[in-house]
């Protein structure tokens, strides 16, 4: 099976972020808290690590992915262009993955000025490369989690602000779930393992496992085909 039009529509979605002003004002948006906030505790603690910034960064992202990701479907449901690309000769599917792609791109990329941190880390310390290289590994499946919920919801309404604020909701419960565990009886506590802030901190320490690599691609997997089956819908 040719995934060729995935990519196509992934190099489209791609130009339209990269032409579109709104994408540049959020991803300035994010850089300016992150950065206010790393090298807040930075300068205050004197501690060369990126711990604060990676325990920040899955309820930053809940927030971030989610403008991103509002309009790939919405925005061609509002338009009724989304009526030409499913008469075209590309596959729900193709579709669905092709935007998917381009929303976990730009995210991927949105990261890619915070490694001004950890240079700046390195330079004045010794800091243990794991968390390093663990952080940014588990911040590229937590964006690509972040963009597959988001392209669902994006999916399922023709309003930007409406997917936008459902993405938020279900990003922000998912987060919640492994932060809220600490105020229930321990019985309960087996809650944070639904949780994605769980999961990422996990992968953070430079720790590397395989069930929390699962919990990361089980989302994207359910996300992307209820997108596909939300849209398969509309077809009939």
């Amino acid at each position: 099976m040719s995934h060729r039009e995935a990519a196509v529509i992934m190099k489209r979605e791609l130009r339209a972020y990269f032409t579109s002003p709104v994408a540049y004002i959020v991803i300035a948006l994010f850089l300016v808290f992150n950065g206010f906030f790393f090298f807040k505790d930075f300068f205050y603690f004197r501690q060369a690590e990126m711990r604060s910034f990676f325990q920040r960064l899955p309820l930053f992202f809940a927030v971030f992915v989610p403008a991103l990701t509002m309009r790939l479907f919405s925005e061609e449901k509002h338009s009724g262009s989304i009526e030409i690309l499913l008469t075209m000769p590309v596959t729900t599917y193709d579709a669905v993955i092709g935007k998917f792609l381009a929303g976990s791109v730009f995210a991927a990329l949105s990261l890619a000025p915070t490694l001004l941190y950890m240079i700046t880390v390195i330079f004045v310390g010794s800091p243990d490369p794991g968390p390093l290289l663990g952080g940014y590994i588990g911040a590229l499946f937590l964006g690509a989690s972040y963009a597959a919920i988001g392209v669902c919801v994006s999916s399922s309404t023709k309003n930007q602000v409406t997917a936008f604020i459902i993405a938020l909701a279900v990003n922000l419960t998912l987060w919640l779930m492994s932060n809220v565990t600490v105020f229930l009886p321990s019985k309960l506590r087996f809650l944070e393992y639904f949780g994605i802030d769980f999961h990422f901190q996990n992968i953070a320490k430079g720790l590397i496992d395989f069930r929390d690599l699962v919990y990361f691609l089980s989302i994207i997997v359910i996300a992307v085909i209820a997108a596909v089956k939300i849209i398969d819908e509309r077809k009939k």
